[in-house]
């Protein structure tokens, strides 16, 4: 059975595990260690963690946040927030983290990536790109976590990451964030087939096909989200979940 990695994303403020909707409003969820635990029982197959607040704080993800989630993890999992110098990506490697998330600095200092890539290997860096419909009804990659327009557009920049070393790139849509009502689709192939990295779908998932919507339709790699694992129902009540083998088999088995 074909299964592509499903990637629960654990948003970050301060101690607390938060939800966005459109990058905006973070709703208290819990404790991160606690979903960590969970998502362990679970067996997912990543996690990726981000500090919301680093960037505007001008700070990198603290250290004993990233320690405590090095211990508590039994996946593979990806930190990310005000990364943007080579110390803070050796020392968070360095603490069993086995990526680091790049968003902000990939366009403000683009020769991280390849100075990251060439040290510890693109494998390890995955670049984030978040887009919006701006003002003017285009497309555009937003930095600064969303509060920051800039006039690149998400599909060269996809080119470019990539050709400067970045192993992976994960496309996000501020504008389908948290709304669970799908991804964008049209970002996500648009990204996909244009360059030839594994690419990571987030911001929108609501239901198990829109998963095989964003592999099947979207060409992406991986298949992220944050709302669907962690609330419940139509009033949005709180319960960490992940799909079972039965699940995967539904919308990723081989006719």
């Amino acid at each position: 059975m074909f299964r592509p990695r499903i990637i629960p994303v654990l948003l970050i403020k301060g101690d607390g595990l938060v939800k966005t909707i459109k990058f905006e409003d973070p709703n208290y969820i819990g404790d991160p260690m606690n979903a960590v635990r969970i998502f362990n029982e679970f067996e997912a197959d990543e996690l990726v963690i981000l500090d919301i607040n680093a960037t505007t704080e001008n700070r990198g993800i603290p250290n004993d946040i990233v320690r405590r989630i090095a211990e508590e993890a039994f996946m593979p999992f990806a930190v990310g927030g005000g990364i943007n110098n080579i110390e803070q990506i050796r020392e968070i490697l360095n603490m069993g983290v086995e990526k680091v998330v790049i968003n902000t600095a990939s366009v403000k200092n683009p020769n991280i990536i390849s100075e990251a890539a060439s040290i510890f290997g693109g494998q390890s860096i995955i670049v984030a790109i978040d887009v919006k419909i701006n003002t003017q009804g285009i497309k555009k990659v937003y930095i600064s976590c969303g509060k920051e327009e800039t006039d690149l557009d998400p599909v060269e920049h996809a080119k470019k990451v990539e050709m400067l070393g970045a192993g992976e790139i994960l496309i996000n849509s501020i504008d389908n964030d948290g709304t669970m009502l799908g991804f964008d689709i049209d970002l996500i192939k648009s990204i996909s087939e244009s360059v030839s990295i594994p690419t990571i779908a987030c911001g929108g998932a609501g239901c198990l096909n829109d998963f095989s919507d964003a592999i099947n339709f979207g060409r992406a790699s991986a298949v992220a989200a944050g709302s669907y694992f962690v609330y419940i129902g139509n009033n949005r009540a709180v319960l960490i979940n992940y799909p079972d083998n039965e699940d995967f088999e539904e919308i990723f088995n081989n006719e």
